[in-house]
């Protein structure tokens, strides 16, 4: 099994006659990913790579053809717009990777798809992907390798990163989720832990946060009460200094909280595996797979 996608899943792209969007829809499509539609507005009636159709908007595109997922490369003044019409016309998995969305346009959009029980990944994130299955976003596929390991990060780098040190030691990955560092966003760690928690395929958890919030908190609040599977995780940006923003918008600490230490010392408590050092994620997370097969 797989989390939120797998090879049956059938996509479109909104944006997708734009550079971005035309570039990594075709990437996907070569992945495996179904890509059955477009969508940009004023294009309907054209064919993007010869044979997938372009409609003007979401619902049209729905009145056309079975549709589980879309992936957003709308620019930032428009992408909030595009998640409100992708969850109004009933699309249940919408994966946004614009970044730079004004927050009111985010506090709007987060709202309706709330509103229309649809799942956001994102905003300003990589994506998803459920190695040799499916991908929805911007990750390098060759990078990854079906298996036993879920993935959930903050940041697209460090997933990129966890990725491929599992995959060099052998150690394949059930699904990869790049939630995004934005502080008005989709889906957070407990939505994707409580997922990999009952996936069958799932063995173990690697998990990337980063200072700012209370995501990683509230996870390990999660992770004490309800997890059973093995979870290591790296927190970024121990060197942050108070009120200074680092690289995603929602990597900022506020007042008292937010730091890495509370972040790892809640996570220390609720059983998860810390590492220092990133380079030892794929590394870690084979030792206590390894302890764990021995006891």
């Amino acid at each position: 099994m797989s989390i939120l996608i797998d090879k049956e899943t059938q996509v479109i792209c909104q944006g997708i006659t734009g550079k971005a969007g035309g570039f990594h829809t075709t990437m996907c499509r070569e992945y495996g990913t179904q890509i059955v539609a477009g969508v940009t507005p004023g294009k309907s009636g054209q064919l993007f790579d010869k044979d997938i159709p372009v409609y003007d908007t979401v619902d049209f595109t729905m009145r056309n053809h079975h549709v589980d997922a879309t992936m957003i490369f709308v620019p930032p003044l428009l992408a909030g717009d595009a998640i409100e019409e992708a969850a109004e016309a009933g699309i249940r998995l919408i994966v946004c990777i614009t970044e730079g969305i004004p927050q009111k346009d985010m506090i709007k959009a987060r709202a309706t798809v709330m509103k229309y029980r649809a799942t956001l990944i994102g905003p300003n994130c990589p994506g998803i992907i459920s190695p040799g299955k499916s991908k929805i976003g911007i990750m390098p596929g060759y990078i990854h390798k079906p298996g036993e390991i879920g993935v959930i990060s903050r940041s697209g780098t460090l997933t990129y990163e966890a990725v491929w040190q599992l995959t060099t030691l052998g150690l394949g990955q059930s699904t990869c989720v790049g939630m995004g560092g934005d502080p008005i966003h989709g889906v957070g760690f407990i939505d994707l832990l409580e997922l990999f928690e009952k996936d069958d395929q799932t063995k173990g958890i690697v998990l990337i946060g980063e200072i700012g919030g209370s995501d990683e908190e509230k996870a390990a609040e999660w992770i004490g009460k309800n997890g059973t599977k093995p979870i290591v995780a790296f927190i970024a940006g121990k060197s942050a200094p108070p009120g200074r923003r680092m690289g995603h918008a929602g990597a900022i600490i506020s007042g008292s909280s937010g730091t890495a230490t509370d972040k790892i010392n809640a996570l220390k408590n609720a059983g998860v595996t810390i590492v220092d050092d990133p380079t030892e994620m794929g590394k870690t997370m084979l030792s206590v797979l390894s302890n764990k097969a021995v006891v």
